[in-house]
């Protein structure tokens, strides 16, 4: 009796015991670990597991895996559910009831065939554990494989007892774990997201080099060192290789190489047709092979002779097209068998090696005009300067678009404020004269009250007059002072729609003054975003400018409506004028680069281009237009409401 009441005892603390774990251990495994080490002071259990079922995918995971004989699972795997002929795990989970049974009763219900995965216990007993809803959430699962260790009714009820109070415990651990598994699975997605960003803005930044050594006229050697340096920040490139093929000998030159195993004389050159470089431009496709694939080319009769070292790890080549006429090719190869390559770097590889081409074509080009043109040196030198001018103002045209709006604001807006300020001046020089007069007067002591009357009629308007000018320069400063701070500025912030547009079209006052043409906003005055005003403002400008430049005659009557509302999280944003439209060739062009209408009227065809990318890049939404001859133009655009802040990373 004393035992048994020893024993009700160790039972009641280990009850307790589970209650204080549960509501201070935040990981299911070390929880259960507790609950084994105490399981361990009532009865044996040196062989202890706990699975818990994985009701999605039907599976079920061994968080908890103890056994003397056997090896259990990873904690992590989700195994597959056994039909409950296949293991007494799965049995106490199907059929969600206890089960207690010994070696014998094992053989016996299976014909001597082993039952579940792991060794034939003694004596195994097993209970499901279930949630609030008695739904099943695993199974806690004791064994022996010595013959002198088995369980008793009583051990069975306790060790239902016990499942219980582990059920309880679990429920609140699992919905921990499972947040816990989401929270580190989205900040994994988030990891890869920021490498995926990184990686594009690598290859954004590479590919804008590259462009700029297209549109310049440097030498191939200085133009391969280059493309070295800028492929060796996009790929493993310690050995690079440029050819250039001689259609005049059937030959091939390599004016630059880097190799850690073989090196060629400056623009030796080797004959067509031998080796790799030859099989690419054969093909006219970029290669991907490694010793494996050059073996076999080899024995096909594709190659002959490689040039150099042939026990290479990894090897991409590209040709260089352009309109099918190969002018050589790029090759980066690894002897590493640590590096690799695959499909994205051959397709870098080929998509940078098309730009080279036409590189190398327009350098060869203008060779050739050099030496053609060689008496007349000077007007060439004219000619190169000019053509290097050009190339600079080309690339900075897109910024000066930008800009050139906010220019134009700031004279239109120093013409509109000289006006009242130019009231102002002649109110207070007027008024300035009639207080010399009166002071006169008064001096003179011919002062009467209607003359003092009058310089206070003088007063009070001059005052007037004076105050609703400077409110109106006031109103004209605040309106351009923050939508030219946002033109110039990338930064995001909150703002109301309805109250920017009205400062933006205040801003614009300069451009409308003098045109018959009316503006309407119609905008919910509660509509806030968080987002980028100058992207908005310079979509607006760019769309009332080409409204007022290509849709209306100049004293031609119109109208513009602008029109904004709220479609969940997306603003939805409507653009129209009457004017006079334009057929569906135009209106096809509206959004490429340096098309317009008005080319020598002072248009310079990136409006569109740069009011799309703004709508579709910055705003991260989506821009179409609408448009017929006669029917004015539309613009329909869609974008968030609120656009998330980037996150800082921590160094």
């Amino acid at each position: 009796m004393e035992s048994r009441l020893v024993r009700l005892e160790a039972v009641q603390a280990m009850l307790l015991e589970i209650g204080q774990l549960s509501a201070s251990c935040t990981d299911i495994t070390e929880f259960i670990g507790a609950v084994h080490r105490a399981l361990g002071r009532i009865m044996y259990a040196d062989n202890f597991y706990v699975a818990l079922a994985e009701r999605v995918d039907n599976t079920v995971r061994f968080v908890y895996f103890v056994d003397t004989v056997d090896q259990g699972p990873d904690p992590e795997e989700r195994v597959a559910l056994a039909s409950p002929e296949q293991s007494p795990t799965a049995w106490v989970l199907m059929n969600a009831q206890p089960m207690s049974i010994t070696a014998e009763q094992m053989h016996a219900r299976n014909n001597g065939v082993n039952w579940g995965r792991g060794s034939i216990a003694e004596h195994w007993m097993g209970c499901p554990l279930f949630d609030q809803q008695h739904q099943v959430l695993g199974a806690i699962v004791i064994q022996s494989h010595l013959p002198q260790h088995t369980y008793s009714e009583e051990d069975e009820a306790l060790f239902q007892l016990i499942a219980n109070h582990v059920s309880n415990a679990l429920q609140g651990l699992q919905s921990m774990d499972r947040l816990e598994r989401a929270v580190q699975e989205r900040t994994r997605a988030l990891a890869r997201e920021v490498a995926e960003r990184r990686r594009a803005e690598q290859i954004q930044h590479a590919l804008y080099q590259i462009a700029e050594l297209s549109a310049s006229a440097i030498e191939t050697d200085a133009l391969a060192a280059s493309l070295h340096r800028i492929i060796g920040e996009l790929m493993t490139a310690r050995n690079f290789l440029i050819a250039l093929t001689h259609p005049d000998s059937g030959e091939l030159s390599v004016p630059y190489h880097a190799d850690e195993r073989d090196s060629y004389a400056p623009h030796q050159r080797f004959p067509l047709g031998a080796g790799l470089v030859s099989y690419v431009l054969q093909s006219r496709q970029a290669q991907l092979h490694d010793a494996g694939s050059v073996a076999r080319l080899r024995a096909a009769g594709k190659i002959r002779e490689p040039l150099g070292d042939t026990d290479i790890a990894s090897w991409i080549g590209a040709p260089m097209l352009v309109n099918d006429k190969a002018y050589g090719v790029m090759v980066v190869q690894s002897y590493d068998p640590t590096i690799v390559y695959g499909k994205a770097e051959l397709d870098l590889l080929a998509f940078i090696a098309s730009h080279v081409a036409v590189a190398i074509a327009r350098m060869q080009a203008d060779r050739a005009i050099r030496k053609t043109k060689e008496s007349l040196e000077k007007q060439n030198a004219a000619l190169n300067q000019a053509l290097t001018q050009l190339q600079e103002a080309q690339s900075e045209l897109v910024r000066q678009e930008k800009l050139a709006s906010l220019g134009q604001m700031v004279a239109g807006v120093a013409h509109e404020i000289n006006t009242p300020l130019g009231i102002c001046v002649t109110a207070t020089s007027h008024l300035v004269q009639e207080l010399k007069l009166t002071r006169e007067e008064l001096a003179a002591g011919a002062m009467t009250e209607d003359s003092l009357n009058a310089f206070f009629d003088v007063v009070d308007q001059s005052l007037r007059i004076m105050t609703t000018n400077t409110q109106r320069a006031a109103s004209l400063v605040r309106s351009f002072k923050q939508v030219a701070v946002d033109q110039s500025s990338d930064d995001i912030r909150s703002f109301n729609l309805g109250a920017y547009l009205n400062e933006v079209l205040l801003s614009l006052q300069p451009k409308l003054k003098g045109r018959p043409v009316e503006v309407a906003i119609d905008c919910p005055k509660d509509l806030a975003m968080e987002s980028f005003p100058g992207a908005v403002s310079q979509i607006v400008t760019n769309m009332v400018v080409n409204s007022l430049v290509h849709g209306f005659e100049r004293d031609q009557r119109g109208r513009i409506s602008i029109r904004a509302r709220l479609d969940g999280g997306q603003v939805v944003f409507e653009y129209a004028d009457d004017g006079a439209g334009m057929d569906a060739d135009t209106l096809a062009k509206l959004f490429d680069p340096f098309f317009t209408t008005k080319r020598g009227s002072g248009g310079s065809g990136l409006g569109g281009h740069i009011l799309y990318n703004l709508a579709t890049g910055v705003l991260k939404g989506s821009l179409r237009a609408e448009s017929s001859p006669g029917q004015g133009l539309r613009y329909h655009l869609r974008f968030p409401c609120k656009v998330a802040r980037p996150q800082r990373l921590a160094a």
